[in-house]
């Protein structure tokens, strides 16, 4: 007979255990944390090169930005092994907090959104964004202090799902809207983006309810959806002129091959090549999960940008 007890092999439980061997890992404390605004949450863990990963000299700054739907649960604790990991293969790593959505009642939400149930609520209008920028702009002067060696002229951003969408949305501050308070006179001086299983076109994830409809909260509901849009959503900031590389998963069932295809399809009809690297057999999570195979793709796509 069957083994009743086994798990069943099935997406949702493959999923489940990627998730689970991702977040296993225990957090990995930085060598310096400093902050970039007066809010808790407004502060950079800084984790100096452990190894050799180039060919010498001040070595690239990667800087992180974590995902989880954008909301309050998850904060930068759960990537940190995964910075000690590109710390290893010898990149300077700046990870980012920011501040992110806040548990709600039914009907009540930051930026008036609300969260399904009662739950978390995706983002905080217009904070998450001013975090993300504020935090870039003080990266330079905070990189030069904290991680003497690292050379913040050679910046590439990279970021996790949620944090996917924040790194492909601040490489492209200088194509805001010209009322955007993030708006940059000039393109972000960066090597390049690796976006991760990105939320990277908010419209295909509003259809396809990404993360229980993660995408629709961050912009505060139906109400402000189409209104804030162009100043937030990647899909609609093209070309940047940056060099661009998305990773994802073929398996991924919580932001699906779909999302990242849209972004590439969007980029393509803008006269830029973004690349899309297509793992098999991977989900969302093996891409942050130093003991995954993917991971070390994910490390070697930021080299390509980085040296």
């Amino acid at each position: 007979m069957p083994d009743a007890t086994a798990e069943p092999d099935t997406a949702a439980g493959r999923a489940a255990a990627e998730e689970t061997s991702a977040l296993s890992h225990p957090a990995v404390d930085p060598d310096a944390t400093a902050g970039y605004g007066d809010h808790p949450d407004q502060v950079i863990d800084f984790y100096a090169p452990r190894g050799a990963g180039g060919p010498g000299g001040p070595v690239p700054v990667v800087v992180v930005l974590h995902g989880g739907s954008w909301r309050a649960p998850y904060d930068r604790r759960h990537v940190s092994p995964f910075a000690d990991f590109l710390a290893h293969r010898g990149f300077a790593v700046a990870s980012v907090e920011y501040r992110r959505g806040a548990q709600e009642g039914p009907g009540g939400g930051s930026g008036g959104a609300g969260s399904a149930g009662g739950g978390p609520v995706a983002g905080r209008w217009p904070d998450t964004f001013a975090d993300v920028a504020a935090a870039l702009d003080a990266l330079p002067a905070l990189v030069r202090r904290h991680l003497p060696g690292a050379d913040p002229r050679r910046t590439v951003l990279t970021g996790h799902s949620a944090g996917g969408h924040l790194a492909l949305w601040a490489a492209a501050r200088h194509l805001l809207p010209a009322d955007a308070a993030w708006r940059l006179d000039r393109p972000a001086p960066l090597r390049g983006v690796v976006a991760l299983a990105p939320i990277a076109d908010l419209e295909v994830a509003r259809e396809l309810r990404v993360c229980g409809g993660a995408a629709l909260e961050l912009l505060g509901g139906e109400e402000h959806f189409e209104e804030r849009r162009p100043y937030v959503d990647p899909a609609l900031l093209l070309p940047t002129g940056i060099a661009t590389t998305l990773v994802q998963g073929r398996a991924d069932v919580d932001v699906p091959q779909a999302v990242a295809e849209a972004y590439a399809d969007a980029a393509a009809k803008a006269g830029e090549v973004v690349g899309l690297t297509l793992l098999e057999d991977v989900g969302h999570f093996p891409l942050i999960d130093p003991a995954a195979d993917a991971c070390a793709v994910v490390a070697e796509e930021i080299a390509q940008l980085a040296w």
